[in-house]
């Protein structure tokens, strides 16, 4: 569904990522881990195509198609989609009525409920939430919006043990499912703490640093190295 290839990519010319190569299949999970600064962000950034990330060299293709000139809204319609860590409020824009904006009240209800943000729904998008709060919300929102590629940044960053728990299992169960046009889905997430992994099934794990995609690997061997040795290369690869 995704590959990326030889990507390189800059931010008002300096340069954020260096020969990033990475492919996703329909119905896999992958975890990107890796330090702060290391690029992780700007990955998802570079795949959505937020601006002022601008593609210096190499590629990535969605569902076989170049996505470079392509803009951000072009993008989400194509069904790419993303859980950001900082989201803007909006104030005015309730969560029902953006819910039913997308003919998806009834998706709304009940995974409302499976993260606990049943009472959240007649207010304004973000607007007072809590942090963890907003981590919940924004993968209620990918429910709604239905991507088929879902990108998660740091999903369980600044989220209470019970909640992570609730965004772990609703991470798998979006992600293993097909959209509604029964369509295969596949998902991405990064992580800095790496304790997303205790609650989702996922198929690969990546290390990055310094901008650069430096292991891949089975995700819980990879995450025992890092845990032991660092975000360093595992002496067997």
């Amino acid at each position: 569904m995704l590959e990326i290839s030889d990507l390189c990519v800059e931010v008002a010319g300096q340069p954020v990522l260096h020969d990033i190569n990475l492919s996703l299949g329909e119905g896999e999970l992958h975890v990107l881990l890796g330090p702060n600064g290391s690029g992780k962000s700007s990955l998802l950034a570079s795949i959505l195509g937020l601006p002022g990330y601008r593609i210096t060299r190499g590629g990535i293709r969605f569902d076989g198609a170049p996505l470079r000139d392509l803009s951000l809204q072009e993008r989400a319609e194509l069904g790419i989609g993303m859980a950001f860590q900082r989201p803007p409020s909006m104030g005015g824009v309730s969560v029902s009525a953006f819910a039913a904006a997308l003919g998806a009240s009834d998706i709304l209800e009940s995974e409302a409920a499976a993260l606990d943000l049943s009472d959240f729904v007649t207010r304004d998008m973000n607007v007072g939430f809590s942090g963890g709060e907003i981590k919940r919300w924004e993968i209620l929102k990918l429910f709604l919006q239905d991507p088929r590629l879902m990108l998660f940044d740091e999903p369980e960053s600044g989220v209470d043990l019970e909640h992570v728990s609730a965004i772990g299992q609703a991470i798998r169960r979006i992600t293993r499912s097909n959209d509604r046009k029964g369509r295969p889905r596949a998902g991405l997430v990064i992580t800095h703490t790496g304790l997303i992994l205790n609650y989702v099934e996922a198929d690969r794990a990546h290390i990055m640093k310094g901008g650069r995609l430096l292991h891949s690997g089975e995700p819980e061997a990879l995450f025992r190295h890092i845990q032991s040795h660092g975000y360093t290369v595992p002496a067997a690869a």
